[in-house]
């Protein structure tokens, strides 16, 4: 058990020590939130005051409080998947350089250094999702805060989960990695693509039917949805306060896709961490099996 935290200690130094691992990871969160704010804030802000029926007078605080919470959703649930493959990457720079044939050298179970791997890429990647998420509460705490303590407690098992998720699925994918050309690779195609296959970037009704039902189909819009649901629960709460109707409040929900419909038929919140927690479970026990695989073969 010494061997296993010494393992990830030495992982989790290595990856904070890599400045370029390090602050792309960090950066990236915060240059979405200043891209977001400066390019988005004001089409989101837009897009509900149309939704809003006339003879109603909503405070600006509220507009800005709702497009805020959508802001930070949208950034905290591309942040938890993309830098968990960034920190993950540790695993695949020690075959291409040839480290982790010292490590297996030493008396070194495979099956505990592959773990090390996975627990360091948790560890590293929640230290940089809940700094993002503070840089994130000081934004929306500028423009309208209506989220209540269990809303932070939710978003914070959120974000928990998906940096679960991620670094389940990065651990799958980098297992098969071993050079820097494909380091690069999946990087750029995690960094670019994720987002909008996860509904984060661009609303799902945006999409075609057919696109719609396959990004209903990944189990990362589920994270998304959760994310959204608890950074917007209260200022939604908000609305139905000061007297707007509850369906014009459901449309909003479905305009952001805190309501999401798979084979047409709405699931619950507690639906969707059905299915982020039996995805995590699924991808962690093929994870395993790749390895066990890897070590009869062996």
């Amino acid at each position: 058990m010494s061997t296993f935290f010494a393992l990830v200690r030495r992982n989790t130094k290595l990856f904070f020590k890599d400045k370029g691992m390090f602050f792309a990871s960090l950066i990236t969160p915060i240059i979405l939130l200043v891209l977001y704010a400066t390019f988005l804030a004001k089409v989101y802000s837009d897009s509900f005051i149309a939704n809003i029926p006339e003879g109603f007078n909503i405070p600006q605080s509220i507009i800005d409080g709702l497009v805020g919470g959508e802001l930070i959703s949208s950034i905290l649930a591309v942040s938890c998947v993309t830098v968990a493959f960034c920190s993950n990457l540790l695993m695949v720079q020690d075959k291409a350089n040839g480290t982790i044939n010292d490590l297996l050298v030493s008396p070194v179970k495979k099956s505990v250094l592959a773990l090390s791997y996975y627990c360091a890429t948790i560890i590293s990647t929640l230290i940089i999702c809940f700094a993002a998420m503070g840089v994130c509460f000081l934004y929306i705490g500028s423009k309208g805060f209506y989220m209540t303590l269990s809303d932070v407690l939710l978003l914070m098992l959120d974000i928990v989960l998906l940096v679960l998720f991620g670094t389940a699925l990065s651990s799958v994918i980098n297992f098969f990695l071993s050079t820097q050309g494909q380091i690069s690779a999946v990087g750029t195609i995690v960094s670019a693509g994720y987002g909008f296959l996860c509904g984060a970037y661009m609303p799902i009704s945006s999409f075609n039917e057919g696109l719609k039902k396959v990004i209903l189909m990944l189990p990362g819009t589920y994270g998304t949805a959760l994310v959204r649901n608890h950074c917007t629960r209260g200022v939604l709460e908000e609305m139905a306060g000061i007297g707007i109707p509850n369906e014009v409040i459901e449309s909003i929900k479905d305009s952001i896709d805190c309501n999401l419909y798979p084979f047409d038929n709405k699931i619950s919140v507690p639906g969707m961490y059905i299915v982020l927690c039996a995805t995590i479970l699924v991808l962690i026990a093929i994870y395993i099996l790749m390895n066990a695989l890897k070590r009869k073969k062996h």
